[in-house]
């Protein structure tokens, strides 16, 4: 299976694992038309689009993606945050399981200041159990037999505090009371087993509080397992096996 980064950020997020035969859309948060190049302009395969909450940086693409005849799988708050009417929009509840084809999803709560945002436990044959956490300052949940992540690492404490404690201290407590930085990132990773993980995406990170190369060689260096950043264009295998 391949995860194709669209977008990762404050700008959009929208990712897309599919195979041969079905896509699943993770977040809307670009212009739908950017989702349907990447799709080659041919729809028929995508089975479902997932959002974790109604920020425009990961729904913005959603009503022409409804008008495209996409359907659209969200919490209640997220729905009601959306302010769209469609029978497209399917209501989902956390920690009650769902298909999206033949993606098997189980919502979860996370932290964050919207209506009501989740993240993403996933499940299929070629992926196996994949794991998807945005946007949240904290993850209580503990997950087992992960065998893909996807994980938010928005920023570093020091950075931040060196741009924003004085400049801009409303900003700065607002990304820190609602966002995911490297340290919890990791303190999260490490409380979790990842025997069976191969490949770790670090996603959502900011454009000028954060450190791409740095973030990388930390996790790997905890981890020891095959960590990316999130880029724009990026293609990435994600399998059940690392072969």
């Amino acid at each position: 299976m391949k995860l194709t980064v669209i977008g990762s950020g404050s700008k959009g997020n929208c990712y897309i694992l599919r195979d041969s035969e079905e896509a699943l859309i993770i977040e809307c948060g670009v212009p739908f038309d950017e989702v349907k190049k990447a799709m080659n302009y041919d729809l028929k395969t995508v089975c479902g689009i997932l959002v974790t909450h109604e920020h425009k940086d990961h729904c913005k693409g959603v009503p022409d993606a409804l008008t495209a005849g996409q359907e659209v799988f969200a919490t209640k708050g997220t729905i009601d945050g959306l302010g769209i009417k469609s029978h497209r929009l399917n209501v989902i509840t956390i920690n009650v399981p769902f298909y999206v084809g033949n993606f098997k999803v189980i919502p979860f709560k996370v932290l964050h200041d919207a209506k009501e945002p989740c993240g993403f436990f996933i499940k299929h044959s070629e992926c196996g159990n994949l794991l998807f956490i945005t946007d949240t300052y904290y993850v209580p949940n503990r997950f087992a037999n992960i065998n893909n992540i996807l994980i938010e690492a928005n920023y570093c404490d020091m950075i931040i505090d060196e741009k924003l404690r004085i400049s801009n201290k409303f900003v700065r407590d607002r990304v820190i009371q609602s966002h995911m930085s490297i340290k919890t990132c990791k303190v999260f990773l490490k409380s979790n087993d990842l025997t069976n993980v191969n490949n770790i995406v670090l996603i959502h990170l900011s454009d000028t509080k954060s450190d791409a190369k740095r973030f990388i060689n930390e996790v790997e260096q905890q981890t020891g397992k095959n960590v990316f950043v999130a880029e724009k264009g990026m293609i990435i295998d994600i399998n059940l096996t690392p072969f």
